[in-house]
């Protein structure tokens, strides 16, 4: 399913939460998160929104190796006397350049995202957030893992969902687990509903689960992506309608 649909009905998603789940208050800071969170799976997809957003820096990757290099070979020059350690400094610093200089694509982009993960990982143990630690792990990993594969598992789910739960804690905001937790299982029904489904239970079972209804990127599968968040819609504003008295 397409990265739109995906958030849309990670929004809507939220909605649901914030309107039906009792003691969630309403927020549209949560519902931004059950819409972030809708996305998070597609991070092992180099097209995905979220892998372009989160890897800000890609473009650049590739430019700091080589500035690593010639930072490298300049230290190595005026600081390291003549013998092996001046040899090692020279190496080191011409393969930081030759990677830097070769480096393009989908290489690019997984190294980003592990530097976007990475220092949030870094972020989160400064300020004593596990959760924020844990959420840079998530964002540094999945780049690496193939499309539709551990990040499109009821443990990943879960993981996420506990993620907002160590959230919830460390920052008091009720209800984050709720929006997290209901973005991201909202992800994996959605692509359930796709010729190539969904591996639930993966390591454990390589049995896909699908109701093959759409395929992405065909005109069909783009109406019915759209007939589907549309009905979603409709069905959560009546049920939160409903539940208000309206």
């Amino acid at each position: 399913m397409r990265g739109s649909s995906h958030l849309a009905i990670g929004l809507i998603t939220g909605v649901a939460v914030a309107g039906l789940v009792p003691g969630i208050p309403f927020s549209a800071a949560g519902i931004a998160l059950a819409g972030f969170s809708s996305l998070a799976p597609d991070l092992d997809h180099p097209g995905s929104r979220l892998s372009k957003r989160l890897g800000f820096a890609q473009s650049y990757v590739r430019w700091a190796f080589v500035a690593v290099g010639a930072a490298l070979a300049l230290y190595t020059h005026f600081q390291l006397p003549p013998g092996p350690d001046r040899r090692m400094g020279f190496t080191a610093a011409l393969a930081f350049g030759l990677i830097g200089a070769a480096m393009q694509g989908d290489s690019t982009r997984k190294l980003a995202l592990m530097f976007t993960g990475l220092c949030t990982v870094v972020a989160g143990l400064y300020t004593g957030f596990v959760w924020l630690s844990m959420l840079g792990l998530f964002v540094a990993v999945a780049p690496y893992t193939s499309h539709r594969s551990w990040t499109h598992t009821l443990w990943a789910a879960a993981f996420w969902t506990y993620i907002g739960h160590l959230a919830n804690q460390g920052l008091g905001w009720h209800g984050v687990a709720w929006f997290a937790g209901g973005g991201y299982v909202s992800h994996l029904l959605a692509d359930t509903l796709t010729k190539a489904g969904v591996k639930w239970l993966m390591p454990l079972t390589d049995l896909t689960l699908k109701i093959p209804l759409i395929r992405t990127g065909s005109k069909s599968g783009n109406f019915l992506e759209v007939a589907i968040c549309a009905g979603y819609g409709l069905l959560v504003l009546g049920l939160v309608v409903g539940k208000l008295g309206f």
